[in-house]
């Protein structure tokens, strides 16, 4: 069973995505809301496996509220505007994109994107251990591997982000978004807007700031409850 919600501020659309989902015995639908701050606090209480969410919506619009989640479940994006396709599949929880009005073979075209996705991460699972501890990132057109636990700090420079490791620094052009979604969550935390740290690495914590190895970094005050939930500590 797939659990599922609907976020769309036109109630028509709303209307018509959850009677295609009552035409599919695999589809859950736990809740519909008409914007999207309503469904944040829900999806932190439950357990949500895909949600049907408009872009343009008053206050929060979809991609505002993708980023506002730590692990966002899938997402079929449903909106009548046709530009932001590109700008979706940045994001890597989206599986699809559905322009208004939906016809229902496109929907469960759609939804069937997330039984592969489940296919492909169960076969993602069989990997070595060498494997799932490997990075390739693109420098001077050449690929390099790095050891993903090797790696203490990763910092946000412009467009480009610097990758620290016990031995050497690696610069690469790409974002902190993309980087953060190919490390483990077990074992690395953005605790500021540029600055994402190897949780076993931390030496001390003192008021906003962490050291790791001999640097000092800053931690924003949004990310501090979650790094001080990520941590064993002794009350």
């Amino acid at each position: 069973m797939i659990n599922s919600i609907i976020i769309d501020d036109d109630e028509l659309a709303r209307v018509i995505i959850e009677k295609y989902c009552s035409k599919l015995d695999y589809l859950n639908i736990q809740s519909t809301f008409d914007n999207a701050l309503d469904a944040i606090d829900f999806i932190n209480n439950n357990k949500v496996d895909l949600v049907f969410l408009d872009i343009h919506m008053p206050e929060l619009s979809g991609f505002d509220f993708i980023d506002s989640l730590n692990n966002p479940p899938k997402i079929v994006l449903t909106t009548s505007d046709e530009n932001f396709a590109l700008n979706a599949f940045e994001y890597k929880c989206i599986i699809d994109y559905l322009v208004k009005p939906v016809k229902f073979p496109r929907f469960i075209k759609a939804v069937t994107k997330l039984e592969v996705k489940k296919q492909e991460s169960s076969n993602g699972e069989q990997k070595s251990e060498e494997e799932k501890n490997e990075l390739y990132v693109n420098i001077d057109r050449r690929l390099v591997k790095i050891l993903i636990p090797d790696i203490y700090l990763i910092e946000a420079k412009g467009d480009y982000i610097n990758i620290k490791t016990e031995t050497k620094n690696h610069i690469v052009h790409t974002t902190m978004k993309k980087i953060e979604e190919k490390l483990p969550e077990d074992l690395f935390l953005k605790i500021h807007r540029s600055y994402i740290i190897n949780l076993k690495q931390i030496i001390d914590i003192e008021d906003n700031s962490v050291l790791i190895k001999k640097e000092v970094i800053p931690v924003s005050r949004s990310n501090r409850p979650e790094l001080m939930k990520r941590l064993n500590l002794l009350n």
